[in-house]
Formats: C-alpha cells, structure tokens, sequence
C-alpha cells in the first residue's frame, strides 16, 4: 500500500526554521519526483518545492527561494523541506504529493498524497 506520511510541523516565531519530512512506504522513491504543496486557509493548494526522480530540484514560488531546500534520502526513502527564515505567509497545511519521474507545479497530476502537516508562522 503506498503511502506518504508528512511531519515536522508546527508552531515558529518569523525567522525561524523547520525541517518537513516526507516519508514513504509501499514503493521506493528512486523513480518518483516528489513535490511539496502547501495552502493557506481560505486558498487554493499550491506548488512549493520538487524534486525530481534525477535529484533535480524547484522551487515554484518566487519567496522561498534562497530560504526553502527540498533534498532526498533514497536510503531511507524520505524527502525533506528545509525551511528557514520564515514568514508569516507561509503558514499553512504542507503536502508531499509524488508522481513518476518529473516534477510539475500543478497539484492534479500527483497520483499519491500525504495527509499534510500544519506550519504555522507567528509571533
């Protein structure tokens, strides 16, 4: 049964940082490009980060770049989000989402998804 499993999660000053972990089980991730989505309340879910089934990576809103890091682990078939310097606008419920090989932004063509962890940026 392939699943994806999300945390890390939870409640940061502006600044701060954390580390989101997407772990899976039921397939290995060597084939697999997994994207991290996030939304907001009252909003639509949106592309963050993705890694490609090659390790290549991107970043899909224009603010996290420089402050968000998507990495793989194929020996513990985990993706990872690193997330320093937040902001107050990126809380919100974050997804890993995976799909073969390719990394694209848009949420309809991931077939697999975690349940999502809450992130929440105040002070």
């Amino acid at each position: 049964q392939v699943q994806l499993v999300e945390s890390g999660g939870g409640l940061v000053q502006p600044g701060g940082s954390l580390r989101l972990s997407c772990a899976a089980s039921g397939f290995t991730l060597d084939n697999y490009a997994i994207g991290w989505f996030r939304q907001a309340p009252g909003k639509e879910r949106e592309g963050v980060s993705c890694i490609s089934s090659r390790d290549s990576s991107f970043d899909y809103i224009a603010s996290v770049e420089g402050r968000f890091t998507i990495s793989r682990d194929n020996a513990k078939n985990t993706v990872y989000l690193q997330m320093n310097s937040l902001k107050p606008e990126d809380t919100g419920v974050y997804y890993c989402a995976t799909r073969m090989q390719f990394c694209v932004d848009t949420p309809q063509w991931y077939k697999y998804w975690g349940q999502g962890t809450q992130v929440t940026v105040s002070s």
